[in-house]
Order: structure tokens, then sequence, then C-alpha cells
């Protein structure tokens, strides 16, 4: 079962993070069309953060259409989101920071580069952009 893990050093606002967790999951295949997200619940017991949280999160995930709630039966996921290991692209990332690793990157700093990457390739703000 898919479970959400709350940094609250992030900085980043706990209802974000769990839209953010679950369209991750969404891209990465751990949830699909069909699959129950946890109950609020379930959520609660596990992170112990507010039960309103996480229906804020979920209302959201709601709105963008990408969750269906349905009544004293839980949520649900509506909608898919791109697949992430598209032709094998996830096997290649996984090599690199592998090789990344081992040439004494820190995790902080192969971040700091796939994130000058994806800026280079993929800017913000650019048409067809969507999170």
């Amino acid at each position: 079962m898919f479970a959400y893990r709350i940094d609250r050093r992030s900085g980043v606002a706990t209802y974000v993070q769990i839209v953010q967790q679950t369209k991750q999951a969404l891209r990465l295949g751990l949830l699909d069309v069909g699959d129950q997200l946890p109950t609020a619940r379930e959520v609660v017991a596990a992170t112990a953060i507010n039960p309103n949280t996480v229906l804020k999160a979920y209302r959201e995930l709601e709105r963008e259409g990408l969750v269906e709630a349905r009544r004293g039966l839980g949520t649900f996921v509506r909608r898919a989101l791109g697949r992430a290991d598209h032709n094998g692209l996830r096997g290649d990332l996984a090599e690199w920071a592998a090789r990344a690793r081992a040439e004494g990157l820190e995790r902080e700093d192969a971040l700091a580069l796939v994130t000058a990457v994806l800026e280079e390739h993929f800017p913000q703000g650019r048409e067809g952009d969507a999170q």
C-alpha cells in the first residue's frame, strides 16, 4: 500500500507534500486509476498530522481531477499522469545516479545537477507545462 512521508523540516506545507507525493506516485506507477488512496484515518495514524490536512490535500487532488471521493468508500484515483519510465529513462537515470555516487557526489550535489539540467530543458512557464 502507498504511504505518505511527511518532512516537517522541509518548509513545504503538509497538505502540499501529500499532493506532491500523490502526483509522484501516479507518475511512477505506484498508483493507478481505480486505486484507493489511504484513508484520512490511516494517514493520521501513520504520520500524526491533523485529519483536516489530509482532507485538504485530497480536495485539492479532486479539484485537479486526479481523484474522486466516494461517500462511505474512500478516495480513488480517477486519472493517471504520464509515466516516468518512458523507454527505460528511469533505468538510465538510475545508472547515472549510481555513477555520480561512485564519483563522490553527495545527494545534494546530484540534485543540484539534475535541477540545473531540468531548468535548461524544461523551463518554467512554458506552454504545456503542468505539475
